[in-house]
Parts: structure tokens; C-alpha cells; sequence
């Protein structure tokens, strides 16, 4: 009986093996039609990354890795040739002054930046759409010419808020720019023939300055509050409780009664108009 079984064992596991290759040899008959097609039918939709020195209008493999590497960078660029630097250091500053901890939360803070930012380089963002964008959006210009022309509005901005000395300083260590200085009032045409590479490390070193000073400043009040609750709090033999959780309700109320949003953003906005 042993031998009986075994043998309609082996034979159902025959009859399995058979279906499953009858049913395998079955969807490659219905297959072979569509994988034996011709193969000559235009493609739709190509990409040529070989770089053809005789064809000027060629996208080659080291444009197109150009192109993603702007593209990554894109971000850290327009922070740092915008406002978008000094105002989110300033607001992290009043943040870490009154001790709020995470409130308001670094995506709120963000988004005040992000919108501010828009508000004040709305001028400059107009005027490189009208000059640069809409001529070459209509084909009057080149790419490179419609480049050349954005950057001149940029160049504006960044040089109203750059002070001379900061300008002197990568004007010093500039390979090409060993022993030269600006003088004491430069002409227009002098700072507008001055390179990207010199001008947005200077912008950026002038930001940082001017937002740890307004740090400084915002910081004061906030420094009084916390002595005074301080000393009251050693006065009256309360050592133990922190004098932080006692002051904070204070700051949030003299921040509240004297409108600190809005003083704090009208000041923003006039520091670069």
C-alpha cells in the first residue's frame, strides 16, 4: 500500500509540473507576437545626453548635470542673495530672547521669513521679470543676455545693504583682487562692475552683522525682565524655583502690550528700504 500511494503521489506532482509548464508555454505564445514586433517605430520620447562639439544647440551630459546641481543649489542661493537671511536669524533671536522654546514652531518662523522676504523683493523681483524674463520669454534675448540682466537688479540690492568694508575685506582676499580697495564713496559703476563671487560673500557678511546686532537689541528688554524677576526672587527666599518659568509670563505680556509683531516687522521692512 506504501508503494501504491507513493506512486499516485509522484504522479499528481507529474501532473502539477505538467500544468504549470503547459500554462508558462501558454503566455509565451500569446507573448511572442508583441515581443516580436518591429522595432522601428519612432520612439516618443528620447534623450540624448551625447555632447556634440559641431551642434551649438546640443544638451549634453555636463549641461544636463550642470543643470541639476543649480537646481539643488537653488535654495541656498536665493537665501543667501535675498532678505531672507537677516530676517530669519532676527526672528530666531526673538524667539530664544523671550524663551518660548519651540513657539512659534521653526516651520511658522519660516514661513514669516519666506513671506517677508517676498514683501521686500517684490521691486527687485518686478523689475528682473520686466528687463530679463519677459524678453527672453518672447525670444528678443539670449539666455546669457537674459542672465546679465537679472543679475543687475540683484546687484542693486545686495550693494545698498553691503557696507564698504566688507566689500574691501573679499576684495583683499580675491585672487585677483590683491591690495585693491574701494574708496570711501565709490561711483555706481565701479560697485556694478564688481563679480557675483565678491559681492554675495560681502552681502552675506553685512546680513550677519546687521541681524546679531538687531539680536543684541531685541535681546535687552527681555535680559531686564529676567533680572529683575531674578532679584526679586532672591529677595524673598525663593532660590529653588526657576526664574525663567516666573519671568516668561511677563515677556509675552510687555511683547503683546507694545505690539512687538508689528514694530519688530515695520523695522525689518524699513532696515532695507
Amino acid at each position: 500500500m506504501s508503494k501504491t500511494a507513493r506512486r499516485k503521489a509522484d504522479k499528481q506532482a507529474l501532473a502539477k509540473q505538467a500544468k504549470r509548464f503547459a500554462a508558462s508555454a501558454l503566455v509565451v505564445l500569446l507573448l511572442l507576437p508583441l515581443l516580436t514586433m518591429s522595432a522601428s517605430a519612432a520612439p516618443i520620447f528620447t534623450v540624448d545626453f551625447g555632447a556634440d562639439e559641431g551642434d551649438g544647440g546640443q544638451f549634453g551630459l555636463l549641461d544636463a548635470l550642470f543643470l541639476v546641481a543649480i537646481l539643488a543649489l537653488a535654495p541656498s542661493i536665493l537665501i543667501m542673495v535675498t532678505s531672507f537671511l537677516r530676517i530669519i536669524i532676527i526672528l530666531s533671536f526673538l524667539r530664544n530672547a523671550m524663551g518660548t522654546q519651540q513657539s512659534p514652531p521653526t516651520q511658522v518662523l519660516i514661513g514669516l521669513a519666506l513671506f517677508l522676504t517676498l514683501f521686500i523683493m517684490r521691486p527687485c523681483i518686478t523689475q528682473i521679470r520686466e528687463q530679463a524674463y519677459d524678453p527672453y520669454r518672447a525670444g528678443d534675448i539670449t539666455q546669457k543676455e537674459a542672465f546679465e540682466l537679472a543679475k543687475v537688479p540683484l546687484k542693486e540690492f545686495m550693494l545698498r545693504q553691503i557696507y564698504t568694508e566688507d566689500l574691501n575685506l573679499f576684495l583683499s582676499i580675491a585672487n585677483d583682487g590683491v591690495g585693491m580697495e574701494l574708496a570711501e564713496t565709490p561711483t555706481n559703476e565701479d560697485l556694478m562692475a564688481l563679480d557675483l563671487t565678491i559681492i554675495v560673500p560681502a552681502f552675506a557678511t553685512s546680513e550677519l552683522k546687521r541681524a546679531f546686532t538687531a539680536g543684541f537689541i531685541l535681546c535687552l528688554p527681555f535680559l531686564i525682565i529676567d533680572m529683575v524677576v531674578s532679584s526679586a526672587l532672591m529677595s524673598m527666599g525663593m532660590v529653588m524655583l526657576p526664574p525663567a518659568t516666573i519671568s516668561l509670563p511677563f515677556k509675552i505680556m510687555l511683547f503683546v502690550l507694545v505690539d512687538g509683531w508689528g514694530l519688530l516687522f515695520s523695522s525689518i521692512v524699513a532696515g532695507f528700504r
